[in-house]
């Protein structure tokens, strides 16, 4: 059962929330107004609002979702933020590890730390290990993903704040476009993500674009629903192929 409004997971797990801005696509974080106003709420999970907290206290959670699952760890922060120990990240790794039944997506913007990780441990097989890259200056991610051996490798590139120009996808097996949403938010041009996905489509890659964002097509700035998720005319929403 979906119970997450992201398009391309199932669920959200966060053993841990709270983060810091490290790149462009931080300005506007999401994740940071949503923990601010379930602070306001009285949610004693986000007690530190944005501050990085973790929650030992549903690292065994999955464990009983008996269904399986897409689930996207960390929607509220970053796994391999540099305030999260080693010893903690296995925590959730070993949950990962006890529950084959679910696919386990773990998106950061921390690549390098990441790759330091798992220079000493072993990727399960039921992770999907992605990147950010909203800029031209964070496409240096990509080539520390695409060495690590996970059986997905995917990028996010949203909030899509720039045209990305070429793209090596070599070993990326999916890659997700959107724009971004908020009052603040950026303009996404459409030559920016066709781009994409001509290049995605060219190598072998899935290309699933997530939505428009506060800006449509049209350069109009109005409700991200009305905006849609059409890109020139069609939705393209792939999922990886599995293995």
């Amino acid at each position: 059962m979906k119970t997450t409004k992201i398009e391309w997971t199932d669920k959200t797990w966060n053993p841990v929330t709270g983060c810091s801005k490290i790149s462009a696509g931080c300005v506007n974080c999401y994740a940071e107004v949503m923990a601010r106003r379930l602070q306001a709420m009285r949610q004693s999970k986000y007690k530190n609002g944005f501050g990085l907290t973790l929650h030992e206290d549903v690292l065994s959670k999955p464990v009983h979702w008996k269904t399986p699952h897409t689930i996207f760890v960390c929607s509220m922060s970053d796994l391999f933020h540099e305030d999260v120990p080693f010893d903690f990240i296995d925590k959730v790794i070993k949950t990962i590890e006890l529950t084959p039944q679910h696919r386990y997506q773990l998106l950061t913007k921390r690549a390098e730390r990441m790759a330091e990780y798992f220079q000493t441990r072993k990727i399960p097989k039921n992770v999907w290990l992605g990147v950010t890259v909203e800029i031209q200056k964070s496409k240096n991610r990509i080539d520390i993903l695409r060495k690590l051996a996970a059986p997905i490798r995917f990028l996010s590139c949203e909030p899509l704040l720039e045209n990305l120009d070429k793209l090596d996808l070599t070993n990326i097996d999916w890659v997700i476009v959107g724009g971004e949403s908020g009052i603040s938010a950026r303009p996404m041009k459409s030559e920016w993500a066709m781009s994409i996905q001509e290049q995605a489509e060219k190598q072998g890659s899935a290309f699933f674009f997530k939505q428009w964002g506060t800006w449509g097509s049209d350069g109009i700035k109005r409700d991200k629903h009305k905006n849609g998720k059409l890109l020139n005319g069609k939705v393209c929403q792939q999922m990886p192929q599995r293995n």
